[in-house]
């Protein structure tokens, strides 16, 4: 009565850390500080508010799946103003997709882009080790093989493209990139980003450009995919993700797009018609004025930077401590994972995520991120350098 696809699927994360600490009182005295999910504290932007209130009686109504004109023109005007695209390159009624928070999408896309085979045998999906978790469950609910690819210190904690056979690359059915990525903050410059698009059109796969942490960076805004497809204005295999809830710390909003392929847009809003909900009219216009708006982004975007100064200030050199290029993670590499885990939590009241939990092992070998924990920079600024100055002491 239950999907054996399931049984490839272990927990996610969050839960597998909650059991992992159950059994731990917190230290007599601490106020519990939390840096183990991705969740920006930094507050709803003030220009959203009245937006979310003026729609209240549209609760009434389906909003249509493919959002509104108005927010797919504001998406294209960002994305041309942001990566400096030609004007009129981004068709709005062809090339974006509104979607109901881009986990929705990143999962989904394999349900569209993973055939029943390819190459005489069961489709790949690429995508890089650690990784975000619907990958993982795109691929299997779609039937094809999860592909891990290591993203260590060796490779830049990025895929190493030159490692992918001919082979494997025909039978490719996706490839997941996240750039920049989730938890290492690497950046995939144009070069690395131009070789993806073209292993994407010579073995026929989709490049799922996972670009959804781009607006928060340390010093070089990170290209886009979409960048590599203006060369010679073409988005054939090129597909773009960019949500709302890091950019504008508005994750309960469930907020982003999709942009690309319009053949492949065209076939998955009828797959969406099917099996996903639409954002509310309160969303789409809220999401159209954050879009629009560059002033809140600047000072979110500061505001991790300082973050990360006081993590270099705190933590030096210690625990592989490296500023990342992008987003809003620390990797840290403890020794191992699971017990830092467990000795933050107990001694400290602060709740950082194991590294294994984000990766995946090769049968045999060790997890790759066994060492690793993933600490998430999305308290206050107070907060946060107390969390640091505590994980500093205790480990």
């Amino acid at each position: 009565m239950i999907s054996d696809r399931l049984d490839e699927l272990t927990d996610y994360p969050f839960p597998r850390l909650d059991a992992l600490i159950a059994d731990l009182p917190l230290p007599a005295g601490e106020t519990a500080i939390p840096m183990w999910m991705g969740e920006p504290k930094h507050g709803v932007p003030e220009i959203a508010r009245d937006v979310l209130a003026s729609r209240f009686d549209d609760y009434g109504r389906y909003p249509p799946i493919e959002g509104t004109p108005s927010l797919r023109e504001a998406i294209t005007a960002w994305l041309t103003r942001r990566f400096s695209l030609p004007e009129g390159f981004i068709d709005p009624g062809r090339n974006i997709m509104p979607v109901a928070g881009t986990r929705e999408a990143l999962f989904m896309i394999a349900l569209a882009a993973v055939p029943t085979e390819k190459a005489g045998k069961q489709p790949a999906v690429l995508m890089p080790n650690p990784f975000y978790q619907p990958y993982k469950g795109g691929a299997l609910s779609a039937g094809g093989e999860p592909i891990y690819l290591p993203c260590g210190p060796d490779s830049g904690f990025l895929p190493d493209l030159d490692a992918l056979t001919p082979d494997l690359l025909d039978r490719a059915a996706l490839f997941y990139l996240c750039s920049p990525a989730n938890p290492q903050g690497a950046i995939a410059d144009c070069d690395y980003l131009r070789r993806a698009v073209e292993l994407a059109r010579r073995h026929d796969f989709i490049l799922a450009s996972d670009e959804c942490y781009a607006e928060i960076y340390d010093k070089t805004p990170p290209p886009s995919a979409l960048e590599i497809c203006a060369e010679d204005g073409d988005m054939t295999n090129v597909i773009a993700f960019h949500s709302l809830s890091k950019r504008s710390s508005v994750p309960g909003l469930r907020s982003g797009f999709i942009a690309g392929d319009a053949d492949f847009i065209k076939a998955f809003v009828r797959l969406r018609k099917y099996a996903a909900a639409s954002s509310s009219f309160a969303a789409y216009d809220t999401a159209e004025r954050l879009w629009r708006d560059e002033a809140h982004v600047e000072a979110n975007r500061a505001l991790y930077r300082e973050k990360i100064d006081i993590a270099e200030r705190i933590l030096g050199n210690r625990f592989g401590f490296f500023r990342p290029p992008g987003g809003f993670f620390l990797w840290l590499d403890v020794g191992d994972g699971e017990e830092a885990a467990r000795t933050l939590w107990s001694k400290a009241a602060v709740k950082a995520l194991p590294g294994a939990y984000l990766a995946a092992s090769r049968e045999g070998e060790p997890n790759p991120a066994q060492a690793y924990i993933r600490v998430a920079l999305v308290n206050d600024i107070d907060t946060t350098r107390e969390a640091l100055t505590r994980l500093a002491d205790v480990l």
